[in-house]
């Protein structure tokens, strides 16, 4: 009988005006019931490895929604739109949320300190010199000089990396 893992993840921001906006991942997997009884690690790296992928596209999907709109308003999508016919909504969302994503959108935000522990742990486990990648590829001493951005097409490219180097091994 297979074992049912549910992992979830939620994470909201608080925007300009008493807005806010938020994002979750929840994801369910069937495993072999035989983890828990004989590769309890094996079974924790599985919950890891959902945990890391649900929070990486909490964080994208955050960062995606913060980029700056195009020609069209879409505020209202976010849930800070014109609900009361005024014009004006739950905190005024027009302007001061563009300006805000506007600001923030420039790609020069630091990574987050979830986006640093998911490097540094895949890193640890695939047993890479973090330190000689970094220099290398962006020339930064460490995880946490890397941008949200840059720190994003790391993870991806480290987890491709730990999933083709599996499969081979």
């Amino acid at each position: 009988m297979p074992l049912k893992l549910s992992v979830g993840l939620t994470k909201k921001i608080g925007l300009p005006n008493y807005s806010s906006l938020g994002a979750s991942c929840h994801a369910e997997v069937e495993l072999d019931n035989s983890l828990l009884q004989g590769d309890l690690e094996g079974f924790h790296r599985h919950v890891r490895n959902i945990f890391f992928s649900c929070r990486q596209a909490v964080n994208d999907e955050l960062a995606r929604q913060q980029q700056p709109e195009d020609a069209t308003n879409h505020a209202g999508v976010h849930g800070n739109g014109n609900g009361n016919g005024n014009g004006n909504g739950n905190g005024q969302a027009g302007s001061s949320v563009r300006n805000f994503r506007r600001a923030r959108a420039d790609n020069t935000r630091p990574a987050t300190a979830s986006q640093v522990s998911a490097i540094e742990a895949i890193a640890e486990r695939r047993q890479l010199d973090l330190a000689n990648l970094l220099g290398e590829r962006f020339q930064l001493a460490a995880a946490e000089d890397l941008t949200i951005s840059q720190a994003s097409h790391l993870i991806d490219e480290l987890k491709s990396l730990s999933e083709s180097n599996g499969a081979s091994a």
